[in-house]
């Protein structure tokens, strides 16, 4: 049950800062003139911060056999003040409070990015020593930032999609799917190269055996389910964001629109999806033994 609960708590603490950060800096560059970024941010950034408290409680619980506050307290004051991941935990705090108080863009996306990075101080990279360790963290910091710019802004997307479509609203999501094209073909970039890298950092160059375990198969589920949203993002990239255009020219919008936000739904789901497998992986060792 223990297990189970952290899996869940990682997986919204996941979704919620990859968002927080994604959606920030998609109003950055989209200047998207729909969204209430505000509310949204700041909603985020305190969903996070309690879902960081309840992780490193569970955590320490886990690590110290105590359940009971008073004698859990000596050994959250230790978690805190003395362990990498009390330091991660500390500044992702911080990153989340100024957030709450300047959800602007600017400040948010740098903060949301700052939170967002240091969920990697609890993932495989923490278990390594010395340029090993530097460059691990740094394939899975990359790899964290580029997930959430995708996620953040598929549901940016989404949000924009729905709802009455009038021609100021088509207008807008066209342009906004337009200026995401060059940043999408980055982040799709970013995220390839970095899993193979954090692969190799965390299994190594072989496949045998690894496969058969836990982790090589949900790992298996991972790479076909991004597999799939690397195909659907094509298909809005060479099929629909052009159609959007030939909508603004033609005044039939409301088709264009729908096709996009189902297929952008179908992408965040299948997101969401490597999300969980992520939280989930982020729990397992990759030796199927």
């Amino acid at each position: 049950m223990a297990d189970l609960l952290n899996i869940i708590l990682r997986f919204a603490l996941y979704v919620d800062l990859l968002l927080l950060f994604g959606l920030a800096l998609f109003g950055l560059y989209s200047f998207n003139a729909l969204l209430r970024f505000r509310p949204l941010l700041r909603g985020m950034a305190v969903t996070g911060a309690l879902l960081s408290v309840a992780g490193l409680v569970l955590m320490t619980r886990a690590m110290s056999g105590e359940t009971q506050l008073a004698a859990l307290w000596p050994h959250l004051q230790m978690m805190l003040l003395e362990t990498d991941v009390g330091l991660a935990w500390a500044l992702r705090m911080t990153a989340l409070a100024i957030v709450v108080i300047r959800p602007s863009l600017w400040p948010a996306s740098l903060a949301g990015a700052i939170a967002l990075a240091s969920l990697a101080w609890s993932g495989h990279g923490a278990m390594d020593e010395g340029w090993l360790r530097f460059w691990h963290f740094l394939s899975d910091i990359l790899h964290l930032l580029a997930a959430g710019a995708w996620l953040g802004a598929l549901l940016a997307l989404v949000l924009m999609a729905s709802g009455r479509i009038g021609d100021t609203r088509f207008r807008l999501l066209a342009d906004a799917v337009k200026r995401f094209e060059w940043v999408g073909a980055l982040i799709v970039l970013t995220v390839s190269v970095t899993g193979v890298m954090n692969y190799l950092f965390i299994v190594g160059p072989r496949l045998d055996g690894v496969l058969f375990g836990t982790y090589g198969q949900l790992l298996t589920i991972k790479v076909l389910a991004f597999a799939v949203m690397l195909v659907l993002a094509a298909l809005n990239r060479f099929h629909l964001g052009p159609s959007l255009q030939q909508s603004l020219r033609d005044g039939q919008h409301l088709i264009a629109a729908n096709a996009l936000r189902r297929s952008v739904v179908m992408e965040l789901a299948l997101a969401l999806l490597i999300v969980a497998l992520v939280a989930w992986l982020g729990t397992l060792s990759p030796d199927p033994g």
